[in-house]
């Protein structure tokens, strides 16, 4: 009986081991807001018709809702086994976000599906993830590449400019989220850091077909961060299916920097986005500024301006201005306001919230009141 007494002890103890070197974290997010805008269209065409002002529900003022699932387990001497699954879906609806699919097709997990390690080395992740540059961008922007006039919202005026009608997350120029991709990012060596990514195509007989390949070098340190990023694409299909032959159609460069001191942020950024097997029909640049201050640790605002231009035809250009509050009322639940306007010149659709395209070649105004909570 003592035997099986200490076995038994013995047993719960290290069960307590397992489970202290091993966690899953369940999460999410859950933002609705109402929305007025004085223009609407039925896609992000360039050729779509002014369907009129709207009033909304529209979910994710800031982020979309998503609710996902992390895992960590520890291997010992510093090395980690990671695995994230996170998915969109629409709070007004209760549907599930969009997938890479150039049809409309729902996806249970659009953002993350990934296992990685990380250690002394860095971390490495497979899977589908957002791509490195659209976490660089966001950390270098004052409006955080927030779904209402923001980094964000100027990269998919990119993206429609060039093609791109909102059917899937597979866009023209750059990428928010990549599939199938491995993605390393270094440690941290006086500020300095980097993160490659390559995300091979699966097509038979081509070695270059659908691949992604890209590379950010990021800085930060006394208040400023700093990032270059170089991204490529081949095949990339914003319309319909299309042989996947290595095509190199989706080129983004970028360079953008934020400095905050004393509740004080300050953004800016120069960006280019074009097909290099094509240049003569899609080279786009994108010139960003941003102002933000914390008035308390509860209140803050900040805006911004994003300057697109037609670099092939100057009578297609788009500026945007948008002005936001938030105020926390918990440590888990913000409120929000937004307000902004666009002004789109020749063919040019720059849109203020994302999800929700404006007319072509006119000028929209918008404004957003929300509420987030996080779980």
């Amino acid at each position: 009986m003592k035997m099986k007494a200490v076995v038994g002890a013995c047993l719960v103890a290290m069960s307590g081991i397992a489970q202290a070197q091993s966690s899953v974290t369940l999460y999410g997010i859950v933002d609705g807001s109402m929305m007025w805008q004085t223009t609407s269209a039925a896609s992000y065409s360039t050729k779509a018709k002014n369907a009129g002002s709207l009033v909304r529900y529209k979910d994710g003022g800031v982020y979309a809702s998503f609710w996902g699932m992390r895992a960590v387990e520890d291997l010992g001497g510093g090395y980690q086994v990671i695995a994230q699954l996170q998915g969109t879906f629409d709070s007004g609806t209760g549907k599930l976000g969009l997938g890479d699919s150039s049809a409309p097709s729902s996806t249970l997990f659009t953002q993350i599906s990934t296992i990685g390690v990380s250690g002394g080395f860095g971390t490495i992740k497979v899977g589908r993830q957002y791509a490195p540059m659209i976490l660089a961008l966001t950390d270098t922007d004052v409006r955080h590449a927030e779904y209402f006039g923001s980094i964000l919202t100027g990269l998919i005026g990119l993206n429609s400019a060039a093609g791109w009608v909102g059917a899937s997350t597979n866009g023209a120029i750059g990428a928010v989220y990549d599939s199938n991709a491995i993605v390393y990012t270094s440690p941290v060596l006086g500020g300095l850091s980097a993160i490659l990514e390559y995300a091979p195509g699966g097509v038979s007989g081509s070695l270059q077909g659908n691949t992604r390949e890209s590379a950010v070098l990021r800085y930060d340190g006394y208040g400023l961060k700093v990032a270059a990023i170089y991204y490529n694409g081949h095949d990339t299909n914003p319309g319909a299916a299309t042989i996947a032959n290595g095509l190199n159609n989706n080129r983004f460069v970028s360079v953008s920097a934020l400095y905050s001191r004393s509740g004080f942020s300050v953004s800016g950024s120069y960006s280019n986005g074009r097909n290099p097997s094509s240049s003569n029909t899609v080279d786009l640049d994108m010139i960003s500024g941003g102002l933000a201050y914390q008035f308390t640790p509860a209140f803050s605002m900040s805006s911004a301006v994003y300057f697109l231009k037609d670099r092939n035809n100057s009578a297609n250009e788009s500026t945007a201005y948008s002005l936001s509050a938030d105020y926390s009322l918990s440590k888990a639940t913000m409120v929000y306001a937004n307000v902004g306007h666009v002004s789109n010149r020749g063919t040019m659709n720059q849109s203020l919230v994302y999800g929700q395209p404006v007319a072509p070649g006119t000028g929209t105004t918008a404004a957003m009141i929300g509420l987030r909570h996080r779980f």
